[in-house]
């Protein structure tokens, strides 16, 4: 089994609705599908019928695990949803979400896109074995809360009140959606690295989705973005919310306009698709190239290299034709189809690219295997040049805060200069978009995006690491 992508592993998407008219499992099925780019490893949901949460999750992919009879068998008004991909804890069924608890008279289910940077002070010397990840770790908190104080654990509030104890103490980037039997609930963390984004059905009813796309797909209209250090709560009198912790320095992850997110959505009020293609002129006018054709790296590179050719003058043209239903792993009975396994992902339309000189934009490079595959794919379809221009600046540092590329030792962009990258890949020449450039693409105002992956510079700082 092989990975089939270079890419850093999307943070999990988060799913939540409250709705007396609608059922909510269906709902909820549709909320995940929307956000299934997010995470492919495994998918869930707990729905409340008022009275008791039913909880069913799996392996694989949302459209895999679920169908009419599973979700017949989730009655309710109320739920929440999540995909995952692993940023703490093994690719397993046991740390699939929701992840659960029953304690002090409450019984809860809590989803969460991002990672915690002090889970192991957060765990401390605790025995409990179902510890497998940072998402279970804030689950055991919240049952402590409440069951050590009384007066938590009686009443009617219970989980809010042990939310406001146990929030302020998580530190990194977090979204949660939270449910009892009869709340929603949903919370981001101080500094907003991952989205979160309240809306409304027609009916009435609330939403709460990590993407403006799934909250389309059920038709509820976009009421506002959760603030940082915000928690929502969603119930009978409708929607209230409270700060548990100030407002720190904004640093929505700027990997989120790069790739992480759907370009049918907007972030911070700016629309993603919209921000890629400013990517890709702004990389045109930083670095220009005599070339015959502008050509997208598939899906999330198409943006940019419109923008480039728009910029340029080149024509725009389809090089790669990408397998729709290729997951994120695959089998290949041999050493040598592994070898191969870039033309399970891509194949090149020679006719397109024989004898041109291409411009190829690809939205970032972070560990190089199967982009260089892709760079000799089009060398053996005939390419008399490959100019590969990126859309991010070089993708230097580890991830603590929601993507798996904790490991800096794979970063190619941490081990090669510029130079040794370009001759790795086989490409003619190479250039990314200088920092600068893509923040002002993304938007005019200074400030706000968390950097670190191309900085070093972490606004939360990460227990026993030097930093820059």
């Amino acid at each position: 089994m092989a990975d089939s992508s270079d890419s850093p592993k999307e943070a999990c998407g988060v799913f939540g609705v409250r709705d007396p008219q609608q059922p909510a499992a269906h709902l909820t099925y549709l909320g995940l599908f929307a956000l299934q780019h997010r995470g492919q490893e495994s998918a869930g949901m707990a729905v409340s019928d008022g009275g008791k949460i039913t909880i069913d999750k799996d392996m694989g992919l949302v459209s895999a695990i679920f169908d009419e009879y599973r979700l017949q068998a989730l009655p309710g008004t109320m739920a929440i949803g999540h995909t995952r991909y692993a940023t703490t804890g093994a690719s397993a069924w046991r740390n699939a979400q929701p992840v659960a608890r029953h304690a002090g008279g409450t019984f809860f289910a809590l989803g969460h896109n991002g990672n915690l940077v002090n889970t192991a002070e957060l765990a401390g010397d605790r025995p409990d074995a179902d510890l497998d990840s940072d998402s279970d770790v804030v689950a055991a908190l919240i049952a402590d809360a409440l069951t050590a104080d009384p007066q938590i654990a009686d009443g009617d509030g219970a989980l809010i009140a042990a939310l406001a104890a146990v929030l302020p103490r998580l530190q990194g980037a977090f979204s949660f959606v939270i449910m009892d039997e009869t709340r929603l609930i949903g919370a981001r963390d101080a500094h907003g690295f991952r989205p979160l984004f309240l809306g409304q059905c027609d009916t009435g009813g609330w939403v709460l989705a990590s993407e403006t796309p799934a909250l389309n797909v059920v038709s509820a209209r976009v009421i506002r973005e959760i603030d940082p250090g915000e928690a929502v709560v969603i119930d009978d009198e409708g929607v209230h919310s409270f700060q548990f912790a100030p407002p720190q320095s904004r640093a929505l992850c700027s990997f989120e306009f790069v790739y992480i997110a759907r370009p049918d959505g907007t972030l911070g009020g700016v629309g993603v698709h919209a921000a890629r293609r400013r990517m890709g002129r702004a990389l045109a006018r930083q670095k220009p190239v005599d070339a015959d054709m502008v050509m997208p790296i598939p899906d999330s590179s198409i943006p940019g290299a419109q923008g480039y050719a728009a910029e340029s003058g080149i024509e725009y043209g389809d090089g790669l034709i990408k397998n729709r239903y290729i997951g994120r792993t695959f089998i290949a009975p041999s050493q040598k189809l592994r070898d191969n396994a870039v033309r399970i992902k891509f194949n090149a339309i020679e006719d397109n690219v024989v004898g041109k000189r291409l411009v190829v934009v690809e939205d970032s490079i972070v560990r190089a295997t199967t982009l260089r595959a892709t760079m000799r794919l089009l060398r053996d379809a005939g390419a008399a040049e490959i100019h590969l221009r990126v859309l991010s600046a070089p993708y230097r540092w580890s991830c603590f805060y929601g993507l798996d590329t904790s490991d800096r030792s794979k970063l190619v962009a941490a081990t090669m200069s510029i130079e040794q990258i370009r001759d790795h890949l086989g490409a003619d020449s190479l250039a990314y978009l200088e920092l600068d450039q893509m923040l002002t693409a993304i938007s005019p105002e200074p400030g706000g995006f968390c950097t670190a992956c191309m900085t070093g510079d972490y606004p939360v700082p990460i227990p026993g690491m030097l930093t820059t």
